[in-house]
């Protein structure tokens, strides 16, 4: 009975957690440290439901390129740059006209000097 209760309470607080970081992560600004907590927080959740586990695969199989940099987070070394890099460039995207989009101008310029 205990070891349910505490499950509970783990599980609540990886939504309260979560409640944190989903508005932060919809922030232009805030988004990496928002997808951060948001990660933490699925985490505890993950960890402690089977229900939840059973609902995010589903969630994986429906919308891979919304789940992927969020499974990408929660990896136990997580690759914080690139998915970063890819959120900027999405949220560039979304925004900006084809021809006003800096960063990708810029990744092409550095990479072309690499060589």
């Amino acid at each position: 009975m205990m070891r349910k209760g505490m499950r509970m309470a783990l599980v609540g607080v990886g939504l309260v957690i979560m409640a944190i970081g989903v508005p932060l992560a919809l922030l232009p600004w805030l988004h990496i440290p928002g997808a951060l907590i948001l990660a933490t927080g699925l985490v505890v959740v993950l960890r402690n439901s089977f229900s939840a586990r059973r609902t995010f695969i589903r969630a994986q199989r429906r919308h891979p390129k919304f789940v992927f940099p969020i499974r990408r987070l929660i990896r136990r070394e997580p690759e914080v740059f690139p998915v970063a890099w890819q959120a900027t460039l999405r949220f560039e995207r979304l925004v900006l006209p084809r021809r006003l989009r800096p960063l990708r101008r810029a990744r092409r310029f550095f990479m072309k000097r690499r060589r």
